[in-house]
């Protein structure tokens, strides 16, 4: 089988707060190929983000291994990690905070070029930042021209630009499109798919839109309270979602068709778990309707149910 570009295994990161340990990511197993996307879903505040920026050394991890080609990235030194930042790169989700605004676009750009070294002579790296420019749809005009002077759309172009300029692998979005209108998010998302195309990039997509996580990615990880449930090829989730977190997020999308008019719906009640000190089991159990006193007594790890489907929950246990 095809070393997978990343992996991570048993990948924690916890929080140290007042009332005891955080767990922001726990016990995280997944995998991707390279070409693929895998699509990150679930509420906000399930460690979607925290993950992603685990896995590209942003944040410190607590435990675990993040395998980037098979070479465990949480045990390199920092200088040899610098040497793999080129490969790993993150579009965050916030144009408007993450981009510096007494930067102007070409600057901006070119910035990742400057800290690497790539170009020796400033002529090279202008070359390179109009090719970049012209990549990800920007008029060359705006060379000069600063963030707030210009629309969300262009803006996020300006970060996609940015995570580009050294020719990664690997790009983790940390929800880029949440902050946009939607016919902008729908140019965004063409974009980086034909980049994906053109280049053969490999991305974290993450994000709690399912419409567009089921446009843009190959598979789909569903994660709630630092913990993935549920994973499976994008169409297998939406044609055959097993765990019941999973059916409600997928009820609740909204569908344009009156024949779903007065269908029931999967709710979700009850309080969201504390991820201070959680105990053992199931962390949707008290929201869940099919709860029992199985899922309280042991964790539930991940079993396939089927091709490239595995899910966390008793119900799939034999």
């Amino acid at each position: 089988m095809t070393t997978p570009l990343i992996q991570t295994k048993n990948l924690k990161k916890y929080f140290k707060t007042g009332s005891g340990m955080l767990h922001a990511v726990d016990n995280v197993n997944l995998s991707i190929q390279k070409g693929q996307t895998l699509g990150v879903v679930g509420e906000s505040g399930c460690g979607k983000s925290t993950l992603g920026r685990t896995i590209l050394r942003l944040l410190p991890a607590t435990s675990g291994e993040v395998l980037y080609n098979g070479k465990d990235l949480l045990k390199l030194k920092n200088r040899e990690m610098k040497d793999m930042r080129s490969d790993l790169q993150i579009i965050f989700q916030d144009p408007y905070a993450s981009l510096n605004p007494r930067m102007s676009v070409s600057q901006i750009i070119e910035e990742p070029l400057k800290v690497n070294k790539v170009y020796a002579a400033k002529e090279e790296r202008d070359k390179r930042i109009l090719e970049l420019m012209d990549t990800v749809g920007l008029a060359r005009r705006l060379a000069n021209s600063y963030p707030h002077e210009l629309d969300g759309g262009r803006r996020q172009r300006i970060g996609v630009a940015r995570a580009l300029a050294l020719n990664p692998q690997f790009i983790v979005c940390d929800e880029p499109v949440s902050a946009l209108d939607v016919s902008i998010q729908a140019q965004i998302l063409n974009l980086m798919m034909d980049l994906q195309d053109s280049m053969g990039l490999t991305y974290m997509f993450i994000t709690h839109d399912l419409s567009v996580v089921r446009h843009i990615s190959t598979h789909i990880a569903v994660m709630y309270l630092g913990q993935v449930v549920e994973y499976a090829p994008s169409h297998k989730l939406f044609e055959e979602p097993r765990h019941p977190y999973t059916k409600a997020l997928l009820s609740a999308i909204p569908i344009p068709d009156l024949a779903y008019r007065g269908k029931p719906r999967e709710l979700i009640k009850g309080e969201i778990t504390s991820p201070i000190n959680p105990a053992p089991g199931c962390r949707f159990a008290a929201r869940c309707p099919y709860a029992t006193e199985k899922c309280t007594a042991k964790d539930i790890n991940l079993r396939g149910v089927g091709f490239e489907h595995q899910v966390a929950c008793v119900l799939y246990e034999e």
